[in-house]
């Protein structure tokens, strides 16, 4: 997918792994990519998550590819028989997997040759024509094809990872994030003339986030956006209204 000109590149998240739909293993790998990629002016759009079952990867695959200018996938490129995403990222783009004698040396360069067993070996297959993607902390490489990047499931594998493809990709203006206290303000009590506010500046994202404290309720107005005067004009309208509203309101 291609982006227009002037727009910010957009990303989705594959999160491949029956570990995190059980429960066993809670995802952060896809909240530090979302950090990251918002530092280069990359929108991520979505975030999927799928077991370890060869269709439906392909089926996400296929979809998230075609919406996204990128997306990256974590997980499952591990040496075990449940490690199949090279296989399913080969059947998506419709190409041979092969053994990779450029995988296999960066692996000899941790693994010596007789332990270099064929459980190991998988961790060298790459589908026909793909880029690799360097692993400086276990040297098993990801991959990149196309508009994907499949990088490992290990937190600290797959953010060396990431720094290795952030010079692949086309970023765009960093988007711009101001927070502002509305305190025990209810949010029913703002509500009406935050939609207002948005509605006036479209180009602005607007939330309201209440979060309930050992000292009561607490509301926060984020606002995003990527034109800073535009930011601050959304901004001194949210703050003036919140002077001007009472914290006698109705409750949320």
């Amino acid at each position: 997918m291609t982006t227009k000109a002037g727009e910010a590149p957009t990303a989705a998240v594959l999160v491949i792994g029956d570990e995190i739909l059980s429960g066993r293993t809670q995802d952060g790998n896809s909240h530090y990519i979302a950090r990251y990629l918002a530092g280069m002016g990359v929108d991520l759009r979505e975030v999927r998550v799928v077991a370890d079952v060869e269709d439906d990867i392909v089926a996400a695959l296929d979809a998230l590819r075609a919406r996204y200018a990128y997306v990256f996938t974590t997980g499952g490129i591990g040496p075990t028989h449940d490690d199949i995403t090279a296989d399913a990222v080969a059947k998506a783009f419709g190409i041979p997997l092969e053994e990779d004698p450029r995988a296999i040396a960066m692996l000899l360069e941790r693994i010596a040759p007789e332990a270099l067993n064929e459980a190991r070996r998988r961790m060298a297959r790459i589908p026909r024509g793909a880029e690799l993607i360097e692993n400086p902390v276990s040297k098993a490489p990801g991959f990149h094809i196309g508009n994907v990047f499949v990088m490992a499931g290990v937190p600290v594998i797959m953010q060396a990872m990431l720094d290795n493809v952030a010079g692949k990709l086309a970023g765009g203006a960093p988007m711009l994030v101001e927070t502002i206290e509305a305190g025990a303000l209810p949010e029913g009590s703002y509500a009406a003339a935050l939609g207002a506010v948005a509605a006036a500046h479209p180009g602005v994202s607007l939330g309201s986030y209440p979060s309930f404290t050992s000292a009561g309720p607490r509301n926060q107005i984020v606002a995003r956006a990527r034109d800073a005067g535009e930011l601050a004009q959304a901004s001194a309208k949210i703050r003036d209204m919140i002077a001007h509203l009472s914290n006698d309101g109705q409750p949320a």
